[in-house]
């Protein structure tokens, strides 16, 4: 097991062939999964990898009677809440045995989240952020050797992987000295509860008492310790173990305050020093230099197809921008030649693209304007326009055509950390509980959609079972899919592989549909006007706060239209006229229906008709969604 990156030949790790990367990413339908949470291959009753039912596992699936089978008393509801903030048991081999499950249901990469080695001595860094050695995948995730065979029956499935990276920071790897400790700790209720160091203006860099061993306590030498103490006591590879690896500048407390927020630790995880300088002059760390050669490294062993690049709006700017190039180069060199590096960066649309601009990665996530429109317009709380006017043409990017939107921006609308719902985290599914008429439908409106307008759609994970997870704590969005003492609604002991429900039955037919429909991929889309009366158009808008309408777009690739639409009345049809592309119709031609959320209408055909330009009477289920080609 390599100790040191002075030990790693990557020209003999390359001597091999690497799958190539995809033409165009925003043919790819990705999932996020956290790999705690996802499966330990201990399932039974599900349809393994060739499709054919599993009987040899141990953990039956659930059914609905199983409902709150963990919380029946208040005690029995604590050690499910506490199981919630710990390793579950998810791994690399059970993710490798579901494949065949998510390539059935359409998804064609996926990201998963950090799967290297994370401190020892707490139970709390099953997400993985908080990496210890970064050339070692975590225990209790399984080996190197089982990440390589994830990675290989992917291909084999036609899936891609994505890794989660972390550059900003390493893991609690140290401590500092009690006596500087400054700032109080509060908890939610504003008690203090403790103190630490904090980021100050003035530059403070705080002594530390020690790298931690493997039992937690700072009790090495903060600088290169004795091979003895590997794997589990301080940082790893040894390069890292040097003092000017870190910041040293205490926590961070306004996140939206520069320099702070860059120099800042996140947390308990300790700030990582990427160098100095301006993005076009900028003096590379040690650090930095040494945390390319660590992902090249993943690259070379495992032949993934792209990094997730954990907290972007942390790091300099030049600093991702050399390892975006680093990193490019490299890929290139073994035949990938569309390595994709897809950069978490928060704060708004314009924040994003200049960032991306300036920096090179591929496409931005986390662009926290998107999934709150697009939940609140399905949910008919939002204008329509608030959602597309994102993606079209804009002064505000400078760009004269939409298409930058394309490929350069991974869209979702729930994940592991909802940051803009601040305490009140909610998957999209807990407003549309049991009671509501096809209840489902609303969430099979939003992964349509998602999947049938601009960017590269992403799924997170459980929402093709209707996971309905909500609290004052990130742990209620991260339910265990495979049970565990930690499993949705409430449970422990019960699996969710289910491919018969009507979420995952219906989105993996929108998603096949998707695979075979260039305009649904890479079209140009356009919000489409309406008419109750075939005579006065205008735009789908909230009336006295709320959306109850039909709201259709188009997706044009070269002289191929595709209509879409969902219905916002959970209760009721809706029907109205909607303008289509008046060149690309010729009166009396037809629009065919290809999919709805009511079987009889597919198979429709729509006259077009000379209503401002070219129009159809379009027809939308209660809580629908409906594709006409």
């Amino acid at each position: 097991m390599l100790k040191r990156l002075a030990d790693l030949d990557l020209s003999q790790l390359t001597q091999r062939s690497y799958l190539p990367s995809p033409a165009a990413w925003e043919d790819e339908v990705l999932y996020f999964l956290l790999v705690d949470r996802f499966s330990d291959g201990r399932e039974q009753g599900y349809l393994d990898n060739g499709g054919k039912p599993v009987t040899t596992g141990t953990t039956p699936r659930y059914r609905p009677e199983d409902r709150g089978n963990a919380t029946g008393s208040e005690q029995d509801r604590q050690r499910w809440f506490e199981a919630g903030g710990r390793y579950v048991g998810g791994t690399l081999r059970g993710l490798e045995s579901k494949l065949g499950y998510l390539a059935r249901l359409g998804v064609t990469a996926i990201w998963v989240s950090p799967i290297f080695k994370q401190v020892p001595f707490s139970d709390t860094s099953y997400h993985g952020y908080g990496i210890q050695n970064f050339l070692q995948v975590e225990p209790r995730f399984g080996t190197q050797d089982d990440l390589v065979s994830l990675v290989n029956s992917a291909h084999d499935h036609g899936i891609r992987v994505i890794l989660d990276v972390i550059l900003n920071h390493a893991g609690d790897v140290f401590g500092y000295r009690e006596e500087e400790f400054r700032c109080d700790v509060r908890n939610a209720s504003g008690a203090v509860v403790g103190r630490e160091p904090c980021w100050q203006a003035d530059g403070t860099v705080y002594g530390v008492a020690g790298f931690r061993a493997a039992d937690g306590r700072p009790s090495l030498p903060f600088g290169p310790v004795a091979d003895s103490q590997f794997p589990d006591g301080a940082i790893w590879p040894a390069e890292f173990q040097q003092p000017e690896t870190f910041t040293r500048k205490g926590v961070v407390r306004n996140f939206d305050f520069d320099p702070e927020y860059r120099e800042g630790d996140f947390f308990s995880l300790k700030d990582i020093r990427l160098g100095q300088g301006s993005v076009d002059d900028y003096q590379p760390s040690a650090a930095l230099l040494h945390l390319c050669e660590v992902f090249k490294y993943w690259i070379a062993v495992a032949d993934v197809d792209g990094f997730r690049v954990d907290t972007v709006k942390h790091m300099d700017d030049g600093a991702s921008r050399l390892f975006t190039s680093s990193i490019h180069e490299f890929a290139e060199s073994l035949g990938k030649e569309n390595f994709y590096l897809i950069g978490e960066i928060t704060g708004g649309r314009r924040h994003a693209f200049e960032v991306l601009e300036r920096i090179g990665m591929n496409a931005a996530l986390g662009i926290n304007d998107i999934p709150d429109k697009l939940e609140y317009l399905v949910k008919g709380y939002r204008n329509p326009e608030d959602y597309f006017n994102l993606f079209r043409n804009s002064l505000l990017i400078q760009k004269e055509s939409h298409v930058w939107f394309r490929d350069r921006v991974v869209t979702t609308f729930d994940d592991h950390d909802q940051v803009r719902k601040g305490r009140n985290k909610s998957r999209f599914a807990h407003d549309e509980g049991p009671g509501q008429v096809e209840n489902f439908r609303q969430l099979l409106n939003i992964l349509a959609m998602n999947a049938t307008t601009m960017g590269i759609p992403c799924i997170y994970y459980g929402s093709e079972q209707f996971f309905d997870g909500h609290g004052d704590n990130d742990r209620y969005i991260r339910e265990a899919m495979f049970g565990g003492e930690f499993g949705a609604f409430e449970t422990r002991g019960r699996h969710f592989f289910h491919e018969e429900g009507p979420v995952y039955r219906e989105l993996s037919k929108i998603l096949a549909i998707r695979r075979q429909s260039l305009p649904l991929r890479r079209g140009r889309q356009y919000l489409r006007p309406i008419s109750g009366n075939g005579l006065q158009f205008g735009l789908p808008r909230l009336i006295g706060g709320e959306l109850r309408s039909v709201v259709p777009w188009s997706r044009i690739f070269n002289n191929q239209e595709v209509l879409l639409a969902i219905n916002t009345d959970s209760f009721e049809p809706r029907t109205a006229w909607v303008t289509i592309d008046n060149s690309l119709h010729a009166e009396g031609s037809q629009l065919t229906c290809v999919y709805s959320s009511n079987p009889a209408q597919i198979g429709r055909k729509l006259p077009v008709e000379s209503r401002n330009g070219k129009s159809v009477l379009l027809d939308v289920p209660a809580a629908g969604f409906v594709i006409y080609q």
